[in-house]
């Protein structure tokens, strides 16, 4: 078998190890010097596939006689805080269970409201989309990837972010207008901060159209 893993945004929740687990059954059926009529190539793609981290497998045989199984794994794009068990949120909303093998560098969130909204797939529903949307534009942007430390989403689904850098918390309201939120914030890091020093304020609220309000 010739195993090919996609890591290409560095995520390591599954090797050739665990994949070759997977189609073997823990080596309790063995592949090797099987006749090509024995092997079920869509079978063992549902048995990779399967796997929680696995996004998508596919599994065929090359003109070499070989087994070729191609492997692109799921991307966390945050970790869920809770008192019984984190999880990550992958970015279509679905939830992925910790792994022992590697720990994803992803935003913590926490918040009440997320522990009685997990089963009925928080992050996947009509409201829930908007959150998962956030996380996506901030996985997608350097600059705020790197600079936000957390997020707290409290009863009434309203988001408050903390920093990497400086003492504030940042007011964000409910998952909406994000681009216009953060482009404020923006305009704040570089045109406020600079003068008054990074500090200052221990608010900075962004919830409301055309308004910068800090404490």
């Amino acid at each position: 078998m010739s195993i090919n893993i996609d890591n290409e945004y560095n995520n390591y929740f599954i090797g050739d190890k665990e994949v070759r687990g997977l189609l073997t059954r823990e080596g309790e059926r063995k592949l090797e010097g099987l006749p090509n009529r024995n092997i079920d190539l869509k079978n063992l793609e549902k048995r990779i596939e399967a796997n929680k981290f696995v996004k998508d497998a596919e599994v065929y045989r090359g003109l070499d006689g070989n087994v070729h199984v191609n492997v692109k794994q799921n991307r966390p794009i945050a970790r869920i805080i809770r008192p019984d068990q984190d999880v990550y949120i992958d970015v279509e909303g679905n939830i992925l269970p910790l792994s022992d093998r590697y720990t994803a560098r992803v935003i913590p969130i926490t918040g009440s409201a997320l522990s009685r909204s997990l089963n009925s797939e928080f992050f996947k529903d009509s409201t829930g989309q908007a959150y998962t949307s956030l996380l996506k534009f901030i996985e997608n942007d350097q600059f705020w990837k790197a600079q936000i430390a957390q997020m707290h989403i409290d009863g009434r689904g309203k988001i408050s972010l903390l920093p990497q850098v400086g003492e504030h918390t940042v007011e964000f309201g409910k998952p909406n207008k994000v681009e216009q939120k953060f482009r404020k914030l923006m305009i704040f890091y570089k045109e406020v901060l600079p003068v008054v020093g990074w500090d200052k304020y221990k608010r900075v609220n962004v919830e409301y159209e055309d308004q910068i309000i800090c404490e």
